[in-house]
């Protein structure tokens, strides 16, 4: 991880657990989760679509049938997924149809539970907001982890601030504890 040096792939701590959102575009999406406590780490990538391996390039082209997805691993007993899913319909319009496959509205769901609890949000959702939610929810199925560059790119963007926030929090604890730095990712 670009900040906090976690790994972007598995195997993740014991105790963790996985949930993927597809919300726009991912530059902003990863900022929203990555700041909250008992996030482990946040990653970028695509998926749901039939391209192995698809580039950025790729994905925007329509073809290859892939979401743009925040996968975040957290710590159920200190973040619950249900506020994971609050975090996730306070965060983007889901009444609004996708312009495209690559930006849609998505939660997809790990097990069983995830499935259930993701199905029940929903449906509280809709009736919160008083109009249908177009959020798909559908199986997890292959991750295709994004291109380094997308990784924490608002961050990446802000360079110059960084480095400043890297002499005021001098290692990765403090980076990642800083409600500050996480505010300079979006």
């Amino acid at each position: 991880h670009f900040v906090n040096g976690n790994p972007l792939k598995p195997p993740f701590p014991a105790g963790t657990e996985v949930a993927v959102f597809g919300m726009g575009c991912v530059w902003g999406v990863e900022r929203i989760f990555w700041g909250l406590k008992g996030v482990w780490v946040t990653s970028v990538g695509y998926l749901g679509g039939h391209t192995p391996n698809a580039t950025y390039e790729e994905v925007c082209t329509g073809r290859t049938g892939h979401n743009e997805v925040v996968q975040v691993v957290f710590d159920p007993t200190v973040l619950p997924y249900e506020k994971l899913l609050q975090v996730f319909w306070d965060s983007h319009s889901p009444t609004s149809r996708p312009y495209s496959q690559q930006y849609a509205s998505v939660i997809l769901f790990h097990d069983e539970e995830q499935e259930r609890v993701a199905t029940q949000s929903k449906e509280e959702e809709s009736a919160r907001r008083g109009e249908q939610v177009f959020t798909d929810i559908r199986p997890f199925s292959r991750f295709y982890l994004a291109e380094d560059y997308h990784q924490k790119y608002l961050v990446r963007k802000a360079k110059a601030i960084l480095q400043e926030y890297q002499t005021i929090y001098p290692d990765q604890e403090s980076q990642v504890a800083s409600t500050a730095v996480a505010r300079v990712n979006g």
